[in-house]
């Protein structure tokens, strides 16, 4: 078996790490909008109920498939053994307690950023708007930089995994793909090249 820290899907998903930052500053930015219209933890509990828990209970109950790009998804009958091995790995009780521990950790992030988010009145030229609106952009902000956490985090855990761990994890049969996984965008036989020389 050929390590499996060469297919391409897992660095693929885990570069979409670089786009935590950029989501969690408009976060930031929508947060400082208007004046809070609730109780901050009220406020902070709805943004997390939206931005949140959708993304934990995705990866806790049907995780996102990383063989897929975009709108597209390979076919899962079209998945090697190893593949279907890799995602074999996103229905442990590992990948379980990560995907957890990543959400507490983004409830941290949002109570940090409401804490300082009037540092950015001064400079947000929408500050005195409506905060209702700066909560809906808040809220789909959080639901992006909460996806764009949750899968690098979980591809990373596999990354560091051992390659004899994989070698003995039960393959995935490609009829319970569907039903287990989140599966985006259309189905495709094959999305990279390497996929058609395998």
């Amino acid at each position: 078996m050929s390590s499996f820290r060469s297919e391409p899907f897992l660095w693929i998903h885990l570069t979409g790490i670089v786009l935590v930052p950029l989501w969690l500053e408009i976060v930031w930015l929508g947060l400082s909008i208007g004046t809070p219209l609730l109780w901050f933890w009220l406020e902070l509990l709805l943004l997390a109920v939206v931005g949140i828990l959708p993304i934990l209970w995705m990866q806790l109950v049907r995780p996102f498939d990383i063989f897929s790009i975009l709108l597209f998804s390979v076919k899962p009958e079209q998945l090697s053994s190893e593949q279907r091995q890799i995602l074999a790995q996103f229905k442990t009780r590992s990948h379980r307690i990560v995907s957890i521990i990543t959400a507490i950790m983004m409830i941290l992030i949002l109570w940090f950023l409401d804490s300082f988010a009037p540092l950015l009145i001064p400079i947000n030229p929408w500050s005195q708007g409506w905060h209702l609106i700066g909560l809906i952009i808040a809220a789909v902000s959080l639901l992006a930089s909460n996806l764009f956490l949750q899968v690098p985090v979980s591809v990373l855990r596999i990354l560091l995994s051992n390659q004899a761990s994989l070698a003995a994890t039960e393959p995935l049969p490609s009829d319970q793909i569907a039903r287990e996984f989140t599966i985006p965008g259309f189905w495709i036989d094959s999305i990279l090249a390497k996929e058609q020389l395998g």
